[in-house]
């Protein structure tokens, strides 16, 4: 046996407070998209009904405001890359496909492969089957679009 004391619990890290975030972000999203409750009530509930001591709760308070506020200039951004109607989709799909476009556009220090990245993982927990292939490929659509100078940068760094 080790002399050593047992370990306090270690804090989450940043990227798994984030992804917390993200995921209670997208269950509020969907609660508001469905039922229509003011966001401050939604986040409120949230705070009182979940445990968030492991999330961030300013990413997850921003994603929540940003994304109800932004609402129409988000469906804006990513809607020419659909291959159906915004009101086809499904709820989880439009939802964390906002929530995606949201990082790619207002959180800019955040590298685009992630913000894509995390919205697929989103997709994979609450998403039907294949709904992740589908979100990978409109957000990778979106940030070609709004990302446009990173990737040129990334790909030049690639090549030389």
């Amino acid at each position: 046996m080790s002399d050593k004391p047992a370990s306090k619990s270690k804090k989450p890290s940043l990227t798994s407070q984030r992804r917390a975030a993200r995921s209670f972000a997208l269950q509020a999203l969907y609660s508001w998209q469905l039922t229509g409750n003011p966001i401050n009530e939604l986040e409120a509930q949230f705070r009182v009904d979940n445990d968030m001591a492991g999330a961030d709760l300013k990413l997850f308070s921003e994603l929540l405001r940003g994304v109800a506020s932004r609402k129409t200039e988000l469906d804006e951004t990513y809607e020419p890359f659909l291959d159906r109607m915004l009101d086809d989709l499904d709820p989880i799909e439009l939802t964390t496909l906002r929530i995606g476009t949201y990082e790619l556009v207002q959180r800019t220090d955040m590298p685009y492969r992630i913000a894509i990245n995390e919205s697929v993982e989103l997709a994979k927990i609450f998403g039907a089957t294949d709904s992740f292939r589908y979100v990978n490929g409109i957000l990778d659509k979106v940030a070609q679009r709004v990302r446009m100078a990173e990737i040129r940068e990334q790909r030049e760094r690639k090549k030389g």
